[in-house]
């Protein structure tokens, strides 16, 4: 399974759930103006896990949420290694 195409897939599927507008998702992108809320990203990562069998921001304790699509993509893709 491809990670990069699992997460953009997600990001997609719960913009339109929730009927928030998305941002062209591109790695720079910034999260914070992808136009996603809190609720949405924890229902991405929640969705990531059950899919991935990986959630990398409870691995760590001090880990720290990634600014941009494109580090958000590189903790999945470290993590399924």
């Amino acid at each position: 399974m491809d990670v990069k195409s699992e997460v953009i897939a997600q990001f997609t599927q719960v913009a339109q759930e929730q009927s928030k507008p998305l941002a062209p998702l591109t790695d720079d992108l910034a999260l914070f103006e992808s136009g996603l809320d809190s609720l949405c990203f924890a229902i991405v990562v929640v969705r990531l896990e059950m899919s991935l069998g990986v959630d990398p921001f409870s691995a760590e304790e001090d880990a720290r949420f990634p600014a941009t699509l494109g580090e958000f993509i590189g903790y999945y893709e470290n993590a399924a290694k």
